[in-house]
């Protein structure tokens, strides 16, 4: 394969760009140890799609990993909360730009994608997974992170079942391939040979020559692309809701008080 470009991951990694097939760009990143989506990570993958769209030939975008064991472990959680301008500038763009990229893009899904990283996946349009190793898992219960607006509306339009969805968020089920694949989670199984095939077989080169391929896909997601473009007005109603269902909390809390006055009853609250 012919390699069109590399993009340094500080400090370590890099994005390379090959070439599969005509007018099918391979994006291979490695960022050690496990692809975490730090700010440097997101914003040389932002770049490599901007050199795509606007230097090379309409065709499909391929991603995946360098790393054997991970196509992506998620977000670095400290790095997230602790960045100025991460979610704004940095994460949410990226996911904007996948999710109306005026090209195809397939996810080859080679290892674990976990929490940020299976949701990065959800930004494509289509997705590949490697049959023989690694879980798709939403596991943010797990480690007590809530889900933020766009983080849980990209599941909601994209799944095709609901019980999947209650699945993977309340139970942070892990699904391997077979499980993922029955589930629309993923479009296919196999290595890069099963996504060219997938990628011929729908004919995705030829559907960005429609002028209408990009307003297409902002009006399919305009929920998602709302959240993440109103991010500000959702942390304000998240915070407004958080503070709501503390006041609901003591309000139930006085309720078992008094029902204890009444009955004798010491409840342990």
């Amino acid at each position: 394969m012919a390699t069109i470009f590399t993009i340094p991951i500080e400090p370590s990694g890099s994005i390379t760009c090959t070439t599969p097939q005509e007018k099918v760009y391979l994006l291979t990143f490695i960022s050690p140890p496990d692809n975490r989506l730090r700010t440097n990570f997101c914003n040389s993958l932002l770049l490599a799609l901007d050199i795509i769209e606007h230097s090379h030939p309409k065709g499909v975008v391929v991603t995946t990993s360098g790393i054997p064991k991970f196509y992506s472990n998620g977000l670095d959680l400290e790095h997230a909360t602790t960045t100025p301008g991460f979610w704004d500038q940095v994460l949410y763009p990226l996911w904007r730009r996948l999710l109306t990229y005026p090209m195809p893009t397939v996810a080859l899904i080679n290892g674990h994608a976990f929490a940020g990283g299976l949701m990065l996946s959800m930004f494509h349009d289509y997705r590949v997974q490697n049959p023989a190793k690694g879980f798709l898992c939403l596991n943010e219960l797990e480690f007590g992170s809530p889900l933020k607006p766009p983080m849980a509306s990209i599941f909601r339009e994209k799944l095709p079942y609901p019980a999947t969805y209650r699945n993977m968020v309340l139970e942070a089920r892990r699904f391997t391939a077979q499980n993922a694949l029955k589930e629309g989670i993923i479009d296919g199984l196999g290595g890069l040979d099963e996504a060219l095939q997938l990628i011929n077989q729908r004919n995705l080169i030829g559907k960005s020559k429609s002028a209408s391929y990009r307003s297409l896909k902002q009006e399919m997601y305009r929920e998602t692309i709302g959240y993440l473009d109103g991010h500000q007005e959702s942390e304000e109603r998240s915070a407004g809701i958080d503070f709501a269902e503390g006041r609901m909390a003591e309000l139930e809390r006085e309720r078992i008080r008094g029902w204890g006055r009444v009955s004798g009853s010491k409840a342990m609250i």
